[in-house]
């Protein structure tokens, strides 16, 4: 069974785009290469930010729209808290 994931990148001009994958460094490729998410395509380079593990897809789409919800802080602080958990 492979893994997903619920991500946050950074992009170029510093706005925060959240999504979910079952290949992080394939989708971050992608998204740098124009062929992500429109929101993306104008905003790169794109670096990966944050980051969730999930067992299944159901999980990682749940945990992308609760991320999508929160607001620009409440996602910066995210990285912030995993890195205390650490």
């Amino acid at each position: 069974m492979s893994k997903c994931y619920a991500y946050i990148l950074r992009c170029a001009d510093d706005t925060l785009y959240t999504g979910w994958t079952n290949n992080l460094e394939k989708r971050l490729k992608a998204h740098n290469e124009g062929k992500g998410g429109k929101y993306t395509r104008a905003r790169t380079p794109c670096k990966l930010f944050y980051y969730e593990e999930f067992d299944d897809k159901i999980s990682a789409q749940k945990r992308e729209a609760a991320i999508k919800k929160l607001k620009r802080w409440e996602k910066l602080a995210l990285v912030l808290v995993d890195k205390d958990d650490g």
